[in-house]
């Protein structure tokens, strides 16, 4: 017999994911899920699945783990926080507006900014320090790179290595429009160069001094958005003089805010999530 699922379909600036509560659902194999879920036309079409739960420890108020497309688990993404920090609240499930949200890649910070009818209009969510330098996420000497030489298809591209929690290359171009991310994305994040593979970001810089970003993510694609993309594209800016530690991120999906704190070093995302619709998926 099948059982079904409850799910909410959520988005922010594009970056969808397929959220289910594991407080009252089951998810024995997550990773198939998200296979056969983000499927867009025999599933229900996203980016991947968010499973949120409760956490165990007074490190954190709750959990989020994240599944690709591909079914490769994802250590963060920012837009999915987010999205997480809007479920919880409007469903009731807390009253907080300062939430702690433990994921594989550390505990984050969510500020709620809730508004008439307790409409959570933004979050904030604070993403921690960049990591500059990780042998384990990137084969160069000392683990970093800023605008370092790859070759890719034949092709050599200039990038700057930043972590998130999740590894990131970004590459500045004249014009991020013109440049064709499905093709040198998807060669760039399997180069022996990244160990764990690559979120791969095509970036320039507007005459407004609005960041221009396209991603190619790690097990999903080209993507509407991303959130650690958005914070690493900012990170990367600012070491390589392009821009000031607080600027607007245009992705395919929307605009999102990042702001490298000169105070404490962290790197602090804002930008709006909102529902998209609910339903029941089947587990096989």
């Amino acid at each position: 017999m099948t059982n079904t699922v409850r799910f909410t379909k959520m988005q922010g600036a594009g970056n969808d994911y397929i959220y289910v509560d594991t407080l009252l659902n089951n998810i024995p194999d997550p990773a198939s899920a998200a296979i056969r879920w983000s499927a867009p036309h025999t599933g229900i079409g996203a980016d991947g699945l968010v499973l949120i739960g409760r956490a165990d420890g007074a490190e954190a108020d709750f959990t989020m783990r994240i599944f690709n497309a591909d079914g490769s688990e994802a250590l963060m993404c920012g837009n999915a926080a987010r999205c997480v920090g809007k479920y919880l609240y409007e469903k009731g499930i807390t009253g907080k507006t300062l939430l702690r949200l433990l994921t594989p890649s550390g505990v984050k910070l969510l500020r709620l900014r809730v508004g008439a009818g307790n409409v959570v209009e933004s979050v904030t969510v604070d993403m921690l320090a960049p990591v500059l330098a990780d042998p384990g996420l990137l084969a160069a000497p000392g683990g970093s790179m800023r605008e370092g030489r790859v070759v890719a298809g034949g092709r050599a591209f200039s990038g700057t290595f930043v972590s998130m929690g999740n590894p990131h290359f970004v590459i500045f171009a004249d014009n991020a429009e013109a440049v064709d991310v499905a093709r040198w994305g998807a060669l760039i994040e399997r180069l022996p160069l990244f160990p764990c593979r690559c979120n791969v970001e095509f970036a320039s810089v507007m005459a407004d001094g609005l960041l221009r970003v396209r991603v190619w993510e790690r097990g999903s694609g080209v993507t509407m958005a991303c959130g650690t993309g958005a914070c690493a594209t900012a990170v990367a800016a600012v070491l390589t003089g392009r821009a000031p530690r607080a600027a607007r991120v245009v992705m395919d999906g929307g605009t999102l805010g990042v702001e490298w704190s000169a105070a404490d070093g962290h790197v602090y995302l804002s930008g709006p999530a909102e529902f998209v619709f609910e339903g029941e998926a089947q587990l096989a």
